[in-house]
């Protein structure tokens, strides 16, 4: 393979870890008085610390309402529900994306439709999708990937002329905006709360609405349907989210600001590093887009001295983790390339992305000796 024989730069450096993380997940003293602190007061599920967390995140955000749900997935899955979206509509998305946003659609009897993404921030090309949109489209979902806002002005436009919804699929996007709009505002926002996110309960997600009403509804909806106990306004489901799980979130958005700050800080010195190695597409932050670089995702050119699972291989036998986000084009996987719900026209942008994509670690806890080392190694690897 070439590259087999490079040279192994690392020999216990100072401040290199043995194997530097993709991701860093770390609870510090405070989150764990306050997790105790719910734990002792035997107020286990859904309470006042849910509240808490709602409005903290509804300030943080800058929107409207906030409505925690179970996770993500629960989150896109409700934001369709109350949308009515279901057997008959059509769901127009990105084909290169987590499995969550398809299963959600499918969950609700939706079809999938999908369009093709840019070829420079993989995000929804708005033309593409433009293109696939039917009568029985319904709605846009568009994917804020890696924490890359997509194209909102242009959805906005599209739905409009359309009369289509928009869910916007903002798990990776936490804190991310549009010309100072945060993601989430356009229509209904999901957010993800994962353990490995910048922003984490855990286990968790959020819908972001400006309609009073949508907001009411998707209370109920998480809720069993119930507006007060036991008695039931609509058919529900349980994607409540536990104190003990607010707790550790109003912990960690104490520091959100400064975790996305540095995760910034460290995209941007990985760019200005890696600028000019043949072979090696660095991200693309588009003008009046906060990206919050939930991933650093470069891409591995047909031009490269490796490929891309080269790359990957020996930047692991160096000690540094990668991944791979996605490895396919959603519909290239049987499950959904065979369902009669999911409408698999070729993406070529899509799936030349699943060929090229690495994600390289950007999280917080890099140490500078860190972000250094993985510059080196991914220069040392490519240059020719």
């Amino acid at each position: 393979m070439p590259g087999a024989c490079l040279p192994e730069l690392r020999t216990d450096l100072p401040g290199v870890s043995p194997v530097i993380p993709l991701t860093a997940v770390r609870v510090d003293e405070a989150a764990e008085r306050a997790v105790i602190k719910v734990l002792r007061s035997g107020q286990l599920a859904q309470g006042s610390v849910v509240e808490q967390l709602e409005a903290a995140l509804q300030a943080f955000l800058g929107v409207d309402h906030v409505v925690v749900m179970s996770s993500g997935t629960a989150a896109l899955v409700a934001s369709m529900t109350v949308l009515g979206l279901g057997p008959g509509d059509e769901v127009v998305t990105s084909p290169f994306t987590f499995g969550a946003t398809v299963n959600a659609i499918v969950q609700v009897g939706a079809s999938v439709r999908f369009s093709d993404v840019d070829p420079d921030d993989l995000t929804m090309d708005v033309d593409s999708a433009a293109a696939v949109v039917t009568s029985r489209t319904a709605a846009l979902l568009p994917v804020h990937l890696y924490g890359q806002a997509a194209d909102l002005h242009g959805v906005a436009v599209l739905a409009a002329r359309h009369g289509l919804a928009v869910v916007e699929d903002a798990a990776q996007a936490f804190g991310a905006a549009v010309d100072g709009v945060p993601v989430g505002s356009l229509g209904l926002g999901a957010f993800s709360f994962y353990a490995t996110k910048g922003f984490t309960t855990g286990e968790g997600g959020a819908v972001t609405t400006a309609d009073d009403g949508l907001a009411s509804k998707l209370g109920r909806l998480r809720n069993q349907g119930m507006a007060r106990r036991y008695e039931y306004e609509t058919v529900g489901h349980n994607s409540r989210l536990t104190d003990i799980q607010a707790a550790l979130g109003l912990s960690q958005l104490s520091t959100a600001g400064a975790t996305i700050a540095q995760r910034q800080d460290n995209a941007v010195r990985l760019s200005a590093a890696l600028q000019g190695v043949t072979g090696l597409q660095l991200p693309v932050v588009r003008p009046g887009r906060r990206h919050v670089f939930h991933q650093y995702t470069v891409s591995v050119t047909e031009d490269a001295r490796l490929t891309r699972d080269g790359l990957q291989q020996s930047l692991w036998d160096r000690g540094i983790q990668t991944a791979v986000f996605y490895p396919r084009a959603a519909y290239d996987h049987p499950c959904y390339r065979d369902h009669p719900l999911v409408s698999c026209e070729p993406q070529p942008q899509a799936e030349k992305a699943a060929r090229q994509v690495l994600s390289l670690p950007v999280h917080a806890h890099l140490t500078a000796a860190e972000l250094d080392y993985i510059v080196d190694s991914v220069r040392d690897l490519l240059d020719v």
